[in-house]
């Protein structure tokens, strides 16, 4: 492993005898693109501009995908290329390095996106997306390429049982009693939690627990549909985003920090009101501020 961890440090300091300004200015928007801000901004906007029975899916895969990442990189335990080698490092980075959660994340999200819409164009554009990203972390030096591909091996992995499963998934869960539904998305989320309490897992179950409860509710009660004005749709992403940051923000502030022995409860309750938010909350405020209509249906194509 030695042998081929050094390899990698050697490669990545032959890919940055290029970097400069501007490629590291690039590198690192476009590394932007796979971290949990940007898809805390995407997965909502797909969710209530786009189709919301789709961003649901995508958001339940995603989330369960991000689980099974965080898990493997605290079972394999290994180093980054800058703790080999500090001056490979361009941007700072926390935690294990395998697998490479964005190579993984990117290969989910737009491989699902893809297979969803049925357009080439966005089959290239994801492909390319998914190459770039990946490459990304390796030129910021952030991820050894065996991390990357293994992202991306487990991405795939991933995709293929999510295309397998979703639909028939969807269609006993949707069939289930509410409060059955309700508990699922408890009793999954928080096990989940339970089986290995880290800090990245009590944010991605905690949202997994709120949006299962929200998209159970919202079924239920709230009738959303995703069509509208292109001034309406952005109002829904204005308003919708500027409360997901809001709480995100301003909970923090007021919840116990790590060094509290209650902070990863706290964290996961954190997350499941922005889950609960995203996927009840604003489209509740959607209708009553009557920025989007009653749902239409069909609201998406299966995947």
């Amino acid at each position: 492993m030695d042998a081929v961890l050094q390899w990698g440090v050697n490669l990545i300091i032959t890919i940055q005898q290029i970097h400069g300004p501007a490629l590291d200015s690039l590198f690192r928007i476009i590394t932007f693109m796979g971290n949990e801000n940007f898809y805390l901004l995407f997965l909502p906007m797909l969710l209530w501009c786009v189709n919301f029975r789709m961003g649901a899916r995508l958001a339940i895969f995603f989330l369960l995908s991000s689980y099974l990442n965080i898990c493997l990189k605290d079972l394999f335990q290994q180093p980054r290329p800058f703790e080999l080698n500090p001056n490979v490092g361009l941007v700072p980075e926390e935690g294990y390095g395998l697998p490479s959660y964005h190579a993984q994340s990117a290969v989910v999200v737009w491989g699902s996106l893809s297979a969803w819409a049925h357009k080439r164009w966005l089959w290239i554009a994801g492909i390319v997306l998914i190459i770039l990203i990946g490459f990304s972390r390796v030129y910021l030096g952030v991820h050894f390429p065996t991390d990357v591909l293994a992202g991306w091996l487990l991405g795939v992995v991933s995709l293929g049982i999510y295309l397998a499963l979703a639909t028939g998934l969807e269609k006993r869960l949707v069939n289930l009693n509410l409060w059955i539904q309700i508990l699922v998305a408890l009793v999954l989320a928080v096990v989940l939690f339970l089986v290995h309490p880290a800090k990245n897992v009590a944010s991605a179950m905690g949202t997994l627990a709120g949006a299962g409860v929200g998209l159970a509710l919202t079924h239920r009660y709230v009738s959303f549909g995703v069509s509208g004005t292109w001034w309406q749709r952005t109002l829904r992403f204005l308003i919708g985003s500027l409360i997901v940051f809001a709480l995100y923000v301003g909970l923090k502030l007021i919840l116990p920090g790590e060094e509290s022995g209650f902070y990863l409860p706290f964290r996961f309750i954190h997350y499941g009101l922005i889950g609960i938010w995203i996927t009840l909350g604003a489209p509740w405020l959607f209708r009553l501020l009557k920025l989007a209509p009653q749902s239409e249906v069909p609201d998406m194509q299966p995947v």
